[in-house]
C-alpha cells in the first residue's frame, strides 16, 4: 500500500485509492466512480472544485515548475493517458481502472453527474469555444451554457475575463489554454480568488468543436492516439511526444529503482 491513500466514497461506502505518480496523488477509478468522486468533490468544496488531469507531459512541466506542481497539489487529479497508466503499473502493479482523459470523461461527466450547471467555456481560438458549447450542449442539455472566451488573451486582459465569467452567473469553468498555463491561470484566476468550480480539459473545446480531428476509435482502444496526434500535428507536437515521452521513461526508470532500493 505504499504510495496510496484512501479516498471514501458516500453512500455506496466504497473505498477508492490515490495513486503516487512521480510526486503527484492521482485518482485510481473507473469512469462511474470518477463521477460520484468530481461529484462530491464540487459539493465539498461549496462549488468551488478543482479537477486537473495528468498525462506524461503534465507530468514532466511540473517537475520543473513550482507554480504548477502548487496548482496540481490543490486539484482533484485524474489520469490521462497509456504513459501515467504504465507508471501505475510500474510502481504499483497495475494499470489505473480507465483512461478517464478529458476528452472522453468531460462529455460524460455531464451526462452523469448529479448537479445542473452554468457553464462557461475559456480557451482554444476565436470561435472555438462557442462551437464548443453548442456541442457539448447537444451531448448534456440539462446545463446552461452561459458563454465563453478564446484563450488567446494577454495577462493584462484576465481582469475582464473574470469579470465576464462573472457576469454569466458560471458556477463551472471549462479551462483550456494547454499546460502549464491553463492550471496555472485556473488556480491563481479562480480557485484562489473562491470564484466558480474549474476544471483543465487541454484539447476538449478543439475535439468536441471539431476544430482537429482525433484518432478513430480502433486507435484509441489501441492507445495509439498520440501517435495519431503526432501525425497531425508534427511542427507543434514532436518535442512533446519524441523528447517528452523519452523524458517521461526516464523518470520513471529512476523512480522505480529508488523505490527498490528503499
Amino acid at each position: 500500500m505504499a504510495g496510496l491513500c484512501r479516498v471514501f466514497l458516500l453512500p455506496e461506502r466504497r473505498i477508492v485509492l490515490k495513486r503516487k505518480i512521480l510526486g503527484l496523488s492521482v485518482l485510481a477509478a473507473t469512469s462511474d466512480e470518477a463521477v460520484a468522486i468530481v461529484d462530491t468533490h464540487l459539493l465539498e468544496r461549496g462549488g468551488r472544485g478543482f479537477v486537473t488531469f495528468l498525462n506524461a507531459n503534465v507530468s514532466n512541466l511540473a517537475a520543473d515548475d513550482a507554480e504548477l506542481r502548487e496548482a496540481l497539489d490543490h486539484s482533484l487529479i485524474l489520469n490521462d493517458g497509456i504513459g501515467v497508466g504504465l507508471a501505475s503499473y510500474v510502481l504499483h502493479g497495475a494499470f489505473f481502472p480507465d483512461n478517464l482523459n478529458g476528452t472522453d470523461f468531460i462529455p460524460y461527466f455531464l451526462k452523469a453527474t448529479r448537479h445542473t450547471f452554468r457553464i462557461f467555456a475559456v480557451g482554444s481560438a476565436e470561435g472555438v469555444a462557442e462551437r464548443a458549447l453548442d456541442a457539448l450542449r447537444e451531448v448534456a442539455p440539462r446545463h446552461a451554457y452561459v458563454g465563453a472566451f478564446h484563450g488567446f488573451f494577454a495577462d493584462a486582459d484576465t481582469a475582464a475575463v473574470t469579470a465576464r465569467i462573472r457576469d454569466s452567473g458560471a458556477d463551472l469553468v471549462l479551462v483550456a489554454m494547454g499546460s502549464p498555463r491553463q492550471e496555472i491561470w485556473a488556480y491563481r484566476t479562480l480557485v484562489q480568488a473562491k470564484g466558480p468550480s474549474a476544471i483543465c480539459v487541454g484539447g476538449l473545446l478543439d475535439f468536441v468543436a471539431e476544430e482537429k480531428p482525433r484518432a478513430p476509435q480502433w486507435v484509441r482502444a489501441l492507445h495509439g492516439e498520440w501517435l495519431f496526434r503526432l501525425m497531425v500535428e508534427p511542427r507543434r507536437l514532436w518535442r512533446r511526444y519524441l523528447i517528452g515521452n523519452a523524458v517521461f521513461m526516464r523518470r520513471l526508470a529512476r523512480a522505480c529503482f529508488r523505490s527498490r532500493r528503499a
